[in-house]
């Protein structure tokens, strides 16, 4: 049987990236900035990273990382440091049914084959089940200068960052397993959570990857 692999360092400096701009830690965030651009991330892959945080983190701690990235291309700059731009991101075909690919994704991400039926909470508020899928997983994941997986890696990191998101860490670090995320990948995930950020965090998201595997294999 093949060795499953654990984190390489893009996606571990993907996890602490992620992790400091949702809980608004700039000094490590910018130490993790550096990290990123060392390890091979591109300029928009970390551009893409911090961007995608607005709809999990918001607009104010989105646009904080960005500020604080600019400050570290610019001292890298100035120390003579060419750090690489890497690609744009695909067009998006003008006749994309945001609607039907978000809906799609959601499903997806979940583990399912086709689109289900409304929960109840999209049936109480359809508007913010459209923008989810019209804008989330529609705008944001179609662009390709992000795999699924590194968007997944991205999402959890800043869920378990941030307190009170007990549902959406759930249904996430599920979603981060259905791109391919294998079980040791995901238990270096919780590892990388407890040496960079912090024990209390790590603790929460091994309670429910825990629950998460247990309930897999009960499957």
């Amino acid at each position: 049987m093949e060795k499953h692999r654990v984190l390489n360092q893009k996606q571990e400096s993907i996890i602490t990236i992620a992790a400091f701009t949702a809980n608004g830690d700039m000094p490590r965030l910018k130490t993790a900035l550096n990290e990123g651009l060392d390890a091979g991330l591109t300029v928009n892959e970390i551009k893409e990273i911090l961007v995608q945080m607005y709809a999990y983190a918001g607009f104010p701690r989105s646009l904080n990382g960005l500020g604080a990235f600019m400050a570290v291309l610019d001292e890298r700059q100035t120390k003579g440091i060419k750090d690489v731009t890497g690609k744009d991101a695909s067009p998006i075909p003008a006749d994309l049914n945001r609607d039907e690919y978000g809906a799609k994704v959601r499903a997806q991400l979940g583990g399912l084959d086709k689109v289900p039926q409304p929960a109840r909470w999209q049936e109480f508020s359809p508007v913010i089940d459209r923008f989810l899928k019209e804008h989330l997983f529609a705008d944001i994941f179609v662009r390709d200068v992000l795999t699924f997986q590194e968007r997944e890696l991205a999402t959890i990191a800043a869920l378990a960052s941030m307190p009170g998101l007990e549902g959406p860490l759930s249904f996430h670090l599920g979603a981060a397993m259905n791109t391919g995320l294998t079980q040791e990948q995901m238990k270096a995930f919780v590892s990388v959570i407890k040496a960079r950020v912090g024990s209390k965090e790590a603790d929460s998201a091994s309670k429910f990857l825990r629950d998460l595997l247990a309930n897999r294999t009960a499957k």
